[in-house]
């Protein structure tokens, strides 16, 4: 690589550029150190979702992996109990909850932090009472006008993602002005919704969304340019493990994408991200480590 090139690349750790953290992600419980690579592992409890739908439905089952996650390496595990894949329809608070709260509790036990993947601001208070740490939030604070107040009583962190529409029709009609514009323009409407409820900067973490009402050509272009929502001063989640766009890419069964899930982390990381999701935990947190010590040596 030629030192222009070299140029371009955001520093190894682009923590300066995060608004408030001083290099940390502060949960409702403790720190999160973002020096290093944060791994997220998914554990989905839900018959349906696109990769690992009906797999850990069961409670054991899904005790079982919450072990290999965490034994995998992973910093956190994001519970979900409703299908965010295109297409997928809502499902109840009772349901979304008896679904989650199982292994929740079983992962509250393990030295690890806990993340809830809902929406829905009557989740978010039953696991963040139960000693949850975090709340995923697929909809970026659109859905469910409560949640952040919720969120910010229980002073949790919270991840604001990007997606335009709903999980059953964000992949119709997708259309943007300007793909990076537009979709920092909104989650800093997000941000502002989150701190005008209470939350604190240093709890928000944003995410771009990919594969939440985009193109596959988009997505590219999103994680080729990931550095641009640095621009919006919180650290970045990376959440493209096993995604359509790779099949559509690279015309790969869902079976077969975890190198080119690796692939999409590291660059990623160099342009920015510092928080991981992602299916297959052992093998991300050998990639990214081993990137971020080579980066280390720019």
């Amino acid at each position: 690589m030629n030192a222009e090139r070299m140029a371009r690349l955001p520093a190894r750790s682009p923590l300066s550029a995060i608004r408030g953290s001083n290099g940390v992600w502060q949960t409702a419980r403790r720190t999160i150190d973002l020096e290093r690579p944060v791994v997220m592992g998914i554990l989905n409890v839900t018959p349906d979702s696109f990769s690992d739908g009906g797999l850990f439905q069961e409670p054991e089952a899904a005790k079982r992996r919450l072990g290999e996650l965490s034994e995998g390496g992973a910093d956190m595990i994001d519970i979900g109990g409703e299908s965010t894949r295109p297409g997928a329809s809502p499902v109840s608070v009772d349901e979304e909850l008896s679904r989650v709260m199982p292994v929740l509790e079983a992962a509250v036990g393990l030295d690890i932090h806990v993340s809830i993947d809902t929406a829905k601001s009557e989740v978010a208070k039953a696991a963040l009472d139960a000693g949850a740490e975090i709340i995923n939030d697929i909809s970026g604070l659109r859905f469910d006008p409560a949640l952040a107040e919720v969120v910010a009583e229980h002073r949790a962190a919270l991840v604001l993602m990007h997606i335009r529409g709903e999980p059953r029709t964000m992949q119709q009609g997708i259309y943007y002005d300007d793909l990076l514009g537009d979709i920092s323009a909104e989650l800093a409407d997000s941000i502002e919704v989150a701190r005008a409820a209470g939350c604190e900067p240093e709890t928000l973490v944003v995410d771009p969304g990919i594969g939440f009402g985009k193109t596959a050509e988009q997505n590219l272009e999103l994680i080729a340019r990931m550095d641009r929502f640095l621009d919006l001063g919180y650290p970045v989640l990376f959440g493209a493990s096993r995604k359509s766009f790779i099949g559509a890419t690279l015309d790969l069964p869902l079976g077969e994408r975890v190198e080119a899930t690796l692939a999409a982390c590291v660059i990623g990381m160099v342009r920015g991200a510092r928080i991981f999701r992602v299916h297959d935990v052992k093998q991300a947190r050998r990639a990214l480590d081993m990137a971020d010590l080579i980066l280390g040596k720019q």
